[in-house]
């Protein structure tokens, strides 16, 4: 029997256009993820340097790059976050009937970016659905590593096979499993979290 329900953020609840930092990036250089690159981020999801510190790495990769540039366009992934989702969520919460946790790899900038798009107010109505509000930068740790769903079973005391996860990332739903999460690897732009108690079985 489901009895907690762990969410992802981005793509579940807020549309994400995932190759636009990719095109915006472009502009001034970017041509693939080396691996530089992608410790870079990664180190930024993960919260283990700080937005400065990200910006002046990326500039120094992309010398022609003005800060305003570089945080646009890593900021461009960010699209709307659709009120029918957000009355999901609530009403998932005003029904009590199961423990709500959010788990996002995301990053500062992101986050910004998110209240500002959304505005404070409805943000502030999101984040309350949930019992803790788990992201990445303020964890120190980043999906698929198991270490992070390990954290979020046994700080609240949940049994992994009492404990639903919805991500829109096969990677992270297949670690998750692992553990004896039971999984839904959303198919983004086929399906809706909307359909999240049809799935739970």
């Amino acid at each position: 029997m489901i009895k907690n329900i762990i969410f992802d953020f981005g793509d579940i609840f807020i549309n994400l256009d995932k190759q636009a930092p990719l095109i915006e990036m472009a502009k001034f250089g970017f041509t693939e993820l080396t691996p530089d690159l992608d410790a870079i981020f990664k180190s930024y999801e993960m919260g283990l340097i700080t937005s400065d510190v990200f910006v002046e790495k990326l500039q120094d990769i992309f010398t022609n790059a003005s800060k305003s540039q570089i945080i646009d366009a890593w900021n461009s992934i960010i699209l709307d976050f659709p009120e029918e989702r957000l009355k999901f969520i609530e009403k998932l919460k005003a029904d009590n009937q199961y423990r709500l946790f959010l788990l996002s790899n995301t990053n500062d900038l992101h986050i910004d970016k998110v209240k500002e798009s959304m505005g404070m107010e409805r943000f502030l109505r999101f984040k309350n659905c949930f019992e803790v509000f788990y992201l990445s930068q303020e964890m120190k740790m980043r999906k698929p590593n198991a270490n992070i769903y390990e954290k979020v079973l046994s700080d609240n005391n949940l049994n992994a096979s009492e404990t639903f996860f919805i991500d829109d990332t096969k990677e992270n739903t297949d670690s998750a499993s692992k553990l004896g999460i039971q999984c839904w690897n959303l198919q983004v732009g086929k399906e809706d979290v909307l359909e999240t108690l049809s799935r739970i079985v």
